[in-house]
């Protein structure tokens, strides 16, 4: 029987290698809870696929704190 410890270890070096996530495993990825997760995400425009997945690049982005969907907004209007 495999430990808490292994199984924990298990799904978080699974979670690096998916290019989907679902909302636990984008939570485990984030380090963030739901709420805050849900928070960010609408923040920086990243949302879930009609299968109701995040996209893991997306979430990088995310989290280097550079902004997806608005920058290709902002750059289509003059300021």
């Amino acid at each position: 029987m495999m430990k808490y410890d292994d199984i924990t270890v298990m799904k978080a070096i699974s979670i690096c290698f998916k290019p989907y996530l679902k909302s636990e495993e984008a939570m485990i990825y984030c380090n963030l809870g739901r709420t805050q997760l849900t928070k960010k995400c609408e923040a920086f425009g990243v949302f879930k696929n009609a299968n109701g997945y995040y996209k893991r690049a997306d979430l990088d982005l995310m989290l280097s704190a550079s902004s997806l969907k608005t920058d290709v907004l902002v750059k289509g209007i003059k300021l």
